[in-house]
């Protein structure tokens, strides 16, 4: 595993920021890491990068344990923090090569040049950081995060002040990236997350609450509509044997939405119902949960 987190837990006086949190992520995955503010997803990547010592558990980055080799576990890891670190009387090759020089890169100039491409920064190189947009400023951040061809990557919020163009760039990059390393990256773009992500892993007051592929969470929490689209066109009489069904609207004069307690024998008597009146179905199916809706339900405080 590139990570390995294990009864993580993570203290601060009175409040536990993280408590008992376990995972773990396979090489080329691309796990989105999300939570409402405060339920802990920035300490647990600082614990996991090795910037913040947790209480209680372990981490563990390429077998590495984080606690006892931290160093080794840095050369292991790209870290994009929220708060983007750049010296902003730097210039932006200048700073990728004092960056590439702590990582001791081999090949420095062509790794430089070639994370400068990668990036979309062959215009701005030559300017002070602090002379950027901040959505170049966040480019320069990935740039320093990727030069040394990290295995791991961390990446907190990393489209955040990016432009709709800019975002679906860094996006694709995250994509191709994910190919051949391991990638943990928190975001509140739940479409960044359905686009790009493998597996969802949601924390809430510092406890795991999800860790799975969206489309088992989408199954496990279904939603009690049915919508069904018949071939010819009926009226609200034709569904009056179906007793599993308690609401029916009609969306058009093909297409219909049920709301029933149990989806599984609605669809049962609808196919029944077809069979008896002779009917064509076109689509039947049970309407799922979106990641909005999967968030809000995991998060909500009682």
């Amino acid at each position: 595993m590139s990570i390995q987190v294990n009864a993580l837990t993570k203290i601060y006086g009175q409040q536990k920021a993280i408590n008992n949190i376990s995972f773990s992520i396979s090489k080329g995955e691309i796990v989105g890491f999300l939570g409402p503010n405060g339920a802990g997803k920035s300490t647990t990547m600082k614990i996991v990068t090795g910037y913040l010592l947790q209480d209680g558990g372990t981490a563990k980055v390429c077998g590495i344990d984080v606690k006892e080799k931290p160093v080794e576990v840095k050369k292991k890891i790209g870290y994009l923090p929220e708060a983007n670190p750049l010296y902003y009387e730097m210039y932006v090759k200048e700073y990728l090569q004092f960056v590439a020089g702590v990582y001791e890169v081999k090949n420095r100039r062509s790794a430089i040049n070639k994370i400068i491409e990668l990036t979309g920064l062959s215009g701005e190189y030559k300017k002070k950081i602090g002379q950027l947009s901040k959505g170049y400023k966040q480019r320069v951040g990935l740039a320093a995060t990727l030069v040394h061809d990290p295995e791991v990557l961390i990446l907190d919020e990393p489209t955040s002040g990016l432009d709709p163009n800019q975002i679906v760039e860094i996006r694709n990059l995250i994509k191709e990236q994910g190919k051949n390393k391991t990638v943990l990256f928190s975001t509140h773009i739940l479409q960044e997350v359905q686009a790009i992500c493998d597996r969802i892993i949601i924390i809430h007051n510092g406890e795991l609450v999800a860790d799975d592929a969206l489309s088992a969470l989408q199954q496990s929490m279904q939603s009690n509509v049915v919508k069904v689209s018949f071939k010819e066109v009926l009226d609200m009489q034709a569904f009056r044997q179906l007793s599993s069904v308690t609401n029916i609207t009609r969306e058009n004069e093909h297409a219909w939405k049920l709301k029933t307690d149990n989806p599984t024998e609605a669809r049962k008597q609808l196919l029944e119902l077809a069979l008896k009146e002779n009917l064509n179905i076109v689509s039947l199916q049970t309407e799922g949960s979106n990641l909005e809706e999967i968030f809000r339900t995991l998060t909500k405080n009682d």
